[in-house]
């Protein structure tokens, strides 16, 4: 049974390998619209999207407005520094208030770990779709990563993502560098890969592992420098600073001595590696400048596919049934 029709998407551990490939292979017949001169279909048609962020974001935000508003939503945006949020207005009463307004799923991005499964009770008929809450979740994120990865190795095998399905993914060596102790987009991202059958390495000061991570499907490597030649993903995360990273490395400089992607250990990276990153680059820190516009680095492409995969994952939450499409 699946678990992303006509459903909230909270968090990629609700997810079975199905579902994920289910996600996958909408979006890839949602690329194709995205190619044609008129880039709408009327999937959502007379839907009502509500996009509520309380966080500052660019990348998530637009893409998820420009999602629906290619399936025929309407889409009804919060700007919550101008809003009633700002005279106390709680969480609840806000939801209750767009609610009201007759909205069939809200796309929720909140500072608390929690905030999306907390709205989805308050509102058990709409369909909450998390775009990121706290240190917790970034579904739609977990969700382009390996839809890029999958693009990506079927385009070399001259295939279609939906012809290969998970297979692509199986013995798949993904490293993740950085600071997976506030990274949701980390947890979502380990979420994804492990369902879809990968092998997956974490690289990270100490201080910047989250308790808890022996329990992880994951392998934790001491050294950068040890584990580069067995990546065929590696993937970067950023210094968060807004959640107080500062506190726990010394200088962004020695974290970069020892953490970054140089160009001098880009040489040591296999040929055929994908270089990843979830945005926005703090160019110089996690990785130099020129590994970011190198050719293994796919940043753009993971950017121009979070259409797609949100339009996937709008119509499937929402409509719930592919037939509908077209």
């Amino acid at each position: 049974m699946s678990t992303i029709r006509g459903r909230s998407l909270l968090s990629l551990s609700d997810l079975t390998r199905d579902d994920l490939v289910e996600v996958l292979d909408a979006a890839e017949s949602f690329v194709e619209v995205h190619r044609r001169t008129v880039k709408k279909v009327p999937a959502l048609r007379g839907r009502v999207v509500a996009s509520l962020f309380y966080e500052e974001s660019t990348r998530t935000r637009l893409s998820f407005e420009t999602a629906a508003k290619r399936l025929s939503a309407d889409v009804l945006s919060l700007a919550v520094a101008s809003s009633s949020v700002k005279k106390g207005e709680s969480l609840r009463d806000t939801i209750a208030t767009i609610e009201a307004l007759g909205i069939d799923a809200v796309v929720l991005r909140h500072r608390a770990s929690g905030a999306a499964e907390q709205v989805a009770r308050y509102v058990p008929d709409v369909r909450v779709i998390n775009a990121g809450d706290g240190q917790h979740q970034h579904p739609t994120q977990g969700l382009l990563d390996a839809f890029t990865v999958r693009q990506v190795l079927a385009e070399r095998q001259g295939a279609r993502g939906s012809e290969t399905g998970s297979a692509l993914f199986a013995g798949l060596h993904v490293l993740i560098v950085g600071d997976i102790r506030h990274s949701r987009v980390a947890r979502s991202d380990i979420d994804a890969y492990a369902a879809l059958g990968a092998e997956i390495r974490v690289v990270a000061p100490p201080t910047l592992l989250p308790p808890g991570i022996e329990t992880w499907p994951v392998q934790i490597v001491d050294r950068l420098d040890d584990t580069l030649e067995w990546a065929d993903i590696v993937s970067l995360l950023r210094l968060q600073h807004e959640r107080g990273t500062g506190r726990f490395v010394p200088s962004l400089a020695e974290f970069t001595t020892t953490f970054g992607l140089t160009v001098e250990r880009l040489a040591r990276v296999r040929p055929e590696a994908l270089i990843m990153h979830p945005g926005p680059i703090n160019r110089g820190v996690e990785l130099d400048a020129a590994v970011a516009d190198a050719p293994a680095a796919v940043i753009t492409r993971q950017v121009a596919n979070g259409v797609p995969i949100r339009m996937a994952v709008l119509f499937l939450t929402i409509a719930g049934n592919r037939e509908d499409e077209s």
